[in-house]
């Protein structure tokens, strides 16, 4: 990990050189930050950056999204410091887990604990939930509703789900890592069994190819996706006081020393 790690450090401080920008902090995303990588996953990085001050003074509309080419082993993607607030007065789970993702490569500024001081504030159950409850929908009906299945894609099914159910139990955003869902929301039962087999087969890297469907695991999934679909409905939605993060990105990027600098 050291060498990767180097390396992702090294990629992140060019892409500082070549776009001018800061990079506020970097982190893990995807199977590595969820704990049942294979030996050949890639790298998913995922940063949020700042400009200048004088980049975001302009009546043009500017590409708030980095994103590097896929070469095999990396995937780098960022958010510009503007878009990321927005999408976070939204509740956006993917920034979210950025926040919480258990590897960092870079953090600067406290950018990234200023954000987290405020998540409860901004944290809304029922776009969290929705979110989640979409992606897991979407994978179980295109991956394990079949006689034969894609062992591995119950994980992802799953981990969805988890979310959902932390989030009602809990009332704050769920934690990246699949093993602390799990443990924390699964029922003591036969399906718990079934689904840390598969995480400790996952992480052994365990070829889970093609297989049997599980049905235990299947009607797990079937009943939780039609527990949300009601729950979520039943939820409001937040209402939103932009001006905390209007102030947290005028402060980030330096914006009123430099209008104050103008003024003279």
């Amino acid at each position: 990990m050291d060498r990767i790690e180097h390396e992702i450090k090294q990629r992140l401080r060019a892409l500082e050189e070549t776009e001018s920008i800061v990079i506020l902090f970097a982190v893990e995303s995807g199977s590595r930050a969820w704990g049942f990588e294979s030996a050949d996953s890639d790298y998913d990085v995922r940063f949020v950056y700042k400009h200048r001050a004088d980049w975001y003074v302009s009546i043009q509309k500017k590409r708030d999204v980095i994103e590097c080419p896929l070469d095999g082993v990396f995937d780098f993607s960022g958010w510009d410091i503007r878009k990321a607030l927005y999408l976070f007065a939204k509740s956006n789970p993917p920034l979210l887990e950025w926040l919480k993702s258990p590897i960092t490569y870079l953090e600067q500024s406290g950018f990234r604990r200023e954000l987290c001081r405020l998540e409860t504030r901004y944290f809304s159950d029922k776009a969290c939930i929705l979110h989640y409850l979409h992606m897991a929908m979407g994978n179980y009906r295109e991956y394990l509703k079949k006689e034969t299945v894609r062992t591995k894609k119950y994980l992802y099914v799953l981990r969805p789900l988890l979310a959902c159910e932390w989030i009602r139990k809990f009332r704050e955003p769920p934690p990246v890592e699949f093993e602390k869902l799990a443990d924390a929301v699964l029922p003591q039962a036969e399906i718990r069994g079934q689904v840390f087999d598969l995480l400790s087969r996952k992480r052994n890297n365990e070829e889970l190819g093609e297989g049997p469907c599980i049905p235990g695991v299947n009607s797990y999934i079937e009943e939780t996706i039609d527990f949300y679909e009601d729950y979520a409905s039943s939820l409001e939605k937040n209402t939103i006081d932009v001006e905390l993060l209007n102030e947290l990105l005028r402060k980030s990027i330096g914006f009123n020393q430099a209008w104050g600098r103008s003024l003279h």
